[in-house]
């Protein structure tokens, strides 16, 4: 079996080892997918500064997330379904995380519930909320979030309704899947998939099923999903939660200036830039091309992290010389949990750990904290200065 040495090494072998539609669900965007592919293109019109005849030892990409230690400024983003692309697969990414010393974010629409990370993990983790239409339902994720001991709430902004997805639609994806002739076909071509999946009770949604109110099984749960997203959603909605929360906030879904500044007003500790992995608005600029401006908009007032696009340790540092304090990765978990599981995020780690590690000392710098705009050569074909 040929070598993973990066990120696109796991997506090949996860291609093959996923049904098909649970593949896709994580790996498209929304209508002609332009935002979703210049999510990772992008970080290619941004060439690095190279420096040489620097001491290059005791290099160090450690660093804070919202006064966290992390080992490398690198969180896992919340994806839905985790529990599909492989078995328990929230509680696997979970414990990879924790082990290499970075955030997990944990779902709203996950499939390992937040009680089950909990009670397989020993350190905090981080909750992703979706404000639903049912506010006493969003109340008692908040509350169960807080007895699970998370340490912070990420709230999304940027789904009050759902984006088109055309390889969702094509496939007949739905919550909870329905499983047709075709599907079926699917997964029997994934024996390794079905195997795990065989081993485990966790097959639905389990943050939904039995804690909203008349969703006590599967057959109420497509419906009750389709009318929650809430397109009443306001920056009102933001302070209450965080009143409740009583934690550090993160808010999810920043794409423009004047909503980073709207975001001071609103207590939050950290946004992250963010298009949903163009998941929503197809046509809207990649989050490594919007990021600049929101970090000269808001400044030092607030922690910026950014979410979209990155595949490899460069692109993290990339994103870290603009300004940002944090950087996700969804996909790339997702590939590494398809292609081999905890091992497979585990490795995921390591190839971003190195590829950071080994960027930032040819460029001539030892700390991940000292690295800012001064290590760029050029940003979206304009010369650094």
């Amino acid at each position: 079996m040929a070598p993973i040495l990066e990120v696109e090494d796991l997506k090949k072998r996860a291609r093959r080892r996923v049904p098909k539609m649970f593949f896709d669900y994580a790996d498209s965007g929304s209508w002609t997918e332009s935002t979703y592919r210049a999510n990772e293109h992008d970080f290619h019109d941004i060439t690095l500064r190279q420096r040489v005849a620097v001491d290059m030892t005791n290099r160090s990409v450690a660093t804070t997330m919202i006064g966290q230690d992390v080992s490398m400024p690198v969180a896992l983003a919340p994806v839905g379904f985790c529990g599909m692309q492989w078995a328990d697969g929230e509680i696997l990414a979970a414990q990879a995380a924790e082990e290499f010393g970075v955030p997990f974010t944990l779902s709203t629409m996950s499939i390992c519930s937040i009680e089950d990370v909990a009670e397989n993990t020993t350190k905090p983790f981080w909750f992703q909320l979706y404000v639903m239409r049912d506010r006493d339902f969003v109340c008692n994720l908040i509350d169960r979030a807080k007895a699970a001991g998370c340490s912070a709430l990420v709230i999304t902004l940027d789904l009050q309704i759902l984006g088109q997805r055309h390889k969702d639609l094509r496939n007949g994806l739905s919550a909870p899947p329905k499983f047709t002739p075709k599907h079926v076909w699917q997964i029997g071509t994934s024996p390794s998939w079905c195997m795990a999946m065989a081993m485990t009770k966790r097959r639905t949604f389990r943050n939904i099923v039995g804690h909203a109110k008349g969703v006590g099984d599967l057959s109420s749960l497509s419906s009750w999903t389709a009318e929650q997203f809430d397109p009443t959603l306001s920056w009102d909605d933001v302070e209450w939660i965080k009143e409740r929360w009583g934690g550090p906030v993160i808010l999810k879904g920043i794409l423009d200036a004047e909503d980073a500044r709207k975001s001071l007003n609103c207590g939050a500790d950290a946004i992250v830039v963010s298009n949903h992995g163009g998941r929503q608005l197809d046509g809207a600029p990649s989050a490594i091309r919007a990021l600049p401006d929101i970090v000269d908009a808001v400044g030092d007032k607030i922690e910026v992290h950014i979410d979209g696009g990155i595949r490899s340790g460069q692109d993290i540092l990339k994103a870290v010389c603009l300004g940002a304090k944090g950087t996700y990765v969804g996909r790339p978990f997702v590939y590494g949990l398809g292609a081999g599981g905890k091992s497979g995020v585990s490795r995921l780690f390591e190839i971003l750990h190195t590829e950071l590690d080994t960027t930032m000392a040819l460029c001539g710098e030892r700390k991940i904290t000292d690295l800012d705009r001064s290590n760029l050569h050029t940003v979206f074909g304009h010369r650094v200065t």
